[in-house]
């Protein structure tokens, strides 16, 4: 893990050090992607720990580029991956509201859902359920949603039989 960390800041002083001239927006991007693809390559190899602090560091640096929503979003899935469920729900919202015009809106609502379930709060989860299924309801999020409502429904009635 440090060893991959210590390959990424290495990475980012070589493309950002003095004697570099000031890069034109398409070798920008250019670096921006190759940082992102490098970050998720540590979070493809389950190093979420380091892929977190990736995507802190890629927010910092290209926070407008087109890659920062996702950037965030799998900050959340780090986090929501190492148990650290609080945070993945302040990162997941964090795309919501900083992107709204992201991709990755229907997948963020649908994980701050199955994050809230995680936490124990089904009535929280079911409002996320639902509104992946009411605003992208031909997606591949939207079909997971429903399903999880009904898995949700079925705790909440087990829930009040359990209690009469």
């Amino acid at each position: 893990m440090v060893r991959n960390i210590l390959g990424i800041l290495l990475m980012l002083i070589t493309l950002f050090s003095p004697n570099v001239s000031v890069a034109a927006p398409g070798q920008m991007q250019d670096t921006s992607r190759r940082l992102y693809d490098r970050i998720m390559s540590e979070f493809k190899q389950r190093d979420y720990e380091a892929a977190l602090a990736g995507f802190r560091l890629f927010i910092e640096l290209h926070g407008r580029s087109a890659l920062a929503a996702n950037a965030q979003y799998w900050m959340g899935e780090c986090q929501y991956r190492m148990g650290r469920y609080q945070d993945a729900l302040n990162s997941f919202y964090n795309v919501v509201l900083s992107y709204p015009l992201s991709p990755k809106l229907a997948a963020s609502t649908l994980k701050l859902g199955q994050t809230y379930a995680k936490l124990g709060d089904q009535d929280n989860a079911r409002i996320m359920f639902g509104r992946v299924a009411n605003q992208y309801p031909d997606s591949a999020e939207a079909e997971i949603a429903r399903k999880a409502i009904d898995v949700v429904d079925g705790l909440s009635n087990a829930d009040h039989s359990q209690s009469e």
